[in-house]
Parts: C-alpha cells; structure tokens; sequence
C-alpha cells in the first residue's frame, strides 16, 4: 500500500492524518512542548520593516503572535472561503504581495516547520478533501482545484486525489459497520454543509462502497455566528444609524458591518474602500460613539478575540440554556446573555435551506428517509443542539451516529489513499 497523508484544509481547522495502513492511521500532531492535532486554519504576519518580508506564524502560534506582539501584525482566517472566488486576485500584507497560492503555500510550510518530521515524504499520495459545494456565490470548483494542486507542487507533492469531504467521513465510519448499510453523511464545517449518500458492504475485512449521491449548501457553522453577532453585537458598533448627506438622512450601509462580521471577509475589510468610505462618514452620522467603536474595533485587529468569543458563546450553548457574551474592547462591563431559545430562533431559516438541500440531495438519489440505515453527523457544528433535533426527528435517534467529529474527514481521506482504487473516488 502507498503512503497516504489525508490532508482536511477546512475553514476553521486543518487536519492531517497519514500512513500506509487503513488500520494504523496517525493523525499528526504539531508542536513540541504542547501538541495540537486539530490546527487553526489561521495565519499572522509580523511587520519586520520594508527591507524584509513579513514574518509569518501558523495556528495556536499565530494567535499568540497576534495577542501578544507589540509590532504591527496582519491576522489572516477562512483562507479556504477565497479558494472557489474568481474575485480574490490576493492580498497585499506590509508591501509583499500574496495570491491564494502564497497564503496557502505559507501555512502549509508553517505547518511542516512545527511537525518533528517530514510532512509530505517522498512519493507520498495527498488525498484532499474539498466540499461538495465550494462557499461563495459563484464558486469556480476548477480554480479551486487548481490552486490547491500549485500550492502542493511548490511543496514538491505530485501525487494528488481530491476526495468529496463527506466521502471520506463515510469511509472513516464505515470502518464500525458490522454489515451492509446504506449511510447518509451530514458534514457541517465552518462555512459549508455536505451530505453524501453511499452503500457499503462488507465481506470479512474487505470493504466496497458505491456512492449514491452528493449535495450540500454554503451554510454552516460561520453562519450561526454570524446570527449572533447581528442580533447582539453589531447594533452596539453603529448598524442602524443613520448619516446626513445633501439635506436626506440615509442609513449607514448595513453591507459594511457584515463584511465585518464575516470572518472569511474580516482579513481584507481592512483594507478596503468600503472601509476607507465608512471612515469619512464618521462626522456625519447621528451615533458617532458607536462608529467609533467600530472604527476603533477594526484598527486594532479585534476581530479575532471577537470571532472566539461569539464562538464560544455558541459552543456554550449546545450544553446550557443560556451563555453569556462578554467583549471588554466594547466596554469593560459589556456583557450580553444569549438564551438557546433565541439563538434558535435566529437561525431557523438556515436550518430550513440546509434540511432542503439535504431533500434535494435524497430526491437526486431516488432515496427516501426509509431507505438510510445509519446517519453520521461530524464537523464541529453537528454539536449545535437545534441542528441535531433537526436530524433525530426525521430519521430518528436510534439511526444517528457521531464521533471524530473533527478527524473524521482527514482520517477517511487517508484511507482512501491507501486503497488500490483511491483514483476511482477522487473528483476530477
């Protein structure tokens, strides 16, 4: 068998899982002192002057470097939401300019530079997982491709398979399957949901799947954050204040507060016109404190403590009723409490699109409900209660499964590497 590495590049975390046995299969751990399995999709570039190039940090390491430093830094997140956009042409970070490429290309070496030994190995095959519907309004699923093979190839990597993520969770819970089953997997990522509808069959230890169908829709876990901070947070930075202009009173334009509030948008808003034009409205609005706050919130890069502190609101809330919201760059004594009931509410609609894309997905397939053994729900979202409820009320619990839920997916990918027919599941 070849030497597989499953490389899950996702939103929020990437994942890498490698070896050459489907039943000895290593996730990678980064770091020396304090390991990290799971790494944050996540990069800081220190301003070291313009005689040199920015210096670039990865994961946990780029979050202390962006907490901690007293230097100019530029906090990038979300890359994997520019990957599909024929629109992102690259960024410019303290003079030096990146294309997706770099940006990729730069964490994957930072990555490399913080595991003990050789990330990709010679005549290692890469199985990388892409979902199956990219986020953004109009993905471009070969651009995306593309950029993924350039940035591996500067690595020196040749041989590479993309693998629909919800494929590869499929393998990795089939590995449980005591029998034949027809299996309904539900990926919820950081921004996109897949689902993946395949028969498995089992004879002794060989394993064979047929896929039966696939579909998805560009809404998860970022979304449900983004719910909050509408509702609890972007009334107090200014959204829905008004500005004086040639004798009319017009709304402050409510696009610039979610390009905020986006976290795969937040790492350019900063230097956008948008940005440079919501600062000369600033004499003119009715609320200056507010904008200001705004204003001051973007300057000083808190986007990020803001995206973990929303997100730990949510997380808190798949156990508890109630959370309570705390951001001291809003004030010191800025607190917010979020009740389950209302976050629910707030992202009802969402839950709708997702539950049709997945009646979609089953109608594409000739499948109905009936005809699914087993339902696995991963990706860190799958936690949110309402969204569980979702799935039990339609399957019912005894058909639910989870676990891994943030290995699954580079864990199947290395399985499917290591299979004589890994060509035959990768997407083209």
């Amino acid at each position: 068998m070849p030497n597989s590495l499953g490389l899950d590049f996702g939103t929020s975390n990437t994942v890498v899982v490698s070896g050459d046995d489907p039943a000895d299969l290593q996730t990678v751990a980064f770091g020396t002192e304090e390991t990290a399995a799971s790494l944050p999709t996540v990069l800081c570039f220190l301003d070291r002057g313009p005689a040199k190039k920015p210096h670039p940090e990865v994961g946990p390491w780029a979050i202390q470097q962006f907490l901690n430093s007293l230097d100019d830094v530029r906090f990038i997140q979300s890359l994997k939401t520019f990957v599909a956009s024929s629109l992102f042409k690259g960024t410019g970070v303290f003079g030096s300019r990146f294309e997706f490429e770099d940006l990729m290309e730069t964490f994957l070496t930072g990555a490399r530079d913080r595991f003990s030994g050789t990330l990709f190995p010679e005549g290692t095959r890469v199985v990388v997982g892409r979902p199956v519907v990219f986020a953004g309004s109009s993905p471009d699923d070969g651009l995306a491709m593309s950029r993924y093979r350039n940035t591996l190839a500067r690595l020196g990597v040749e041989d590479v398979l993309f693998v629909y993520e919800p494929v590869a969770a499929a393998f990795s819970f089939a590995d449980r399957l005591a029998s034949d089953a027809t299996i309904l997997v539900a990926d919820f990522g950081g921004g996109t949901t897949d689902y993946s509808l395949m028969r498995f069959r089992k004879s002794g230890d060989i394993l064979t799947a047929d896929p039966l169908g696939r579909g998805g829709i560009g809404i998860a876990g970022d979304t449900f954050d983004y719910r909050i901070l509408d509702k609890v947070i972007l009334p107090e930075i200014g959204k829905g204040t008004c500005y004086s202009s040639m004798g009319k009173r017009l709304e402050v334009p409510p696009n610039l507060f979610t390009n905020f509030a986006r976290w795969h948008l937040l790492s350019i808003f900063k230097t956008s016109q948008d940005y440079k034009e919501l600062k000369k409205l600033l004499r003119w609005c009715e609320d200056q404190d507010k904008l200001e706050l705004f204003v001051d919130l973007v300057d000083e890069d808190q986007g990020y403590p803001l995206f973990k502190a929303v997100s730990s609101v949510k997380a808190e809330l798949s156990s508890a009723e109630s959370a309570e919201l705390r951001f001291a760059p809003l004030g010191k004594d800025f607190a917010a409490s979020v009740n389950r009931s209302d976050f629910e509410t707030w992202i009802a609609d969402d839950l709708k699109r997702m539950d049709r894309a997945l009646d979609q997905t089953l109608a594409r397939a000739g499948l109905a409900d009936k005809d699914i053994d087993h339902v696995f729900l991963t990706g860190g979202t799958s936690f949110v209660p309402a969204l569980r409820n979702q799935f039990k009320t339609r399957f019912g619990a005894d058909r639910i499964s989870g676990g891994e839920e943030l290995t699954s997916v580079a864990k199947g990918l290395a399985m499917i590497g290591t299979r004589d027919d890994a060509a035959d599941w990768a997407v083209h």
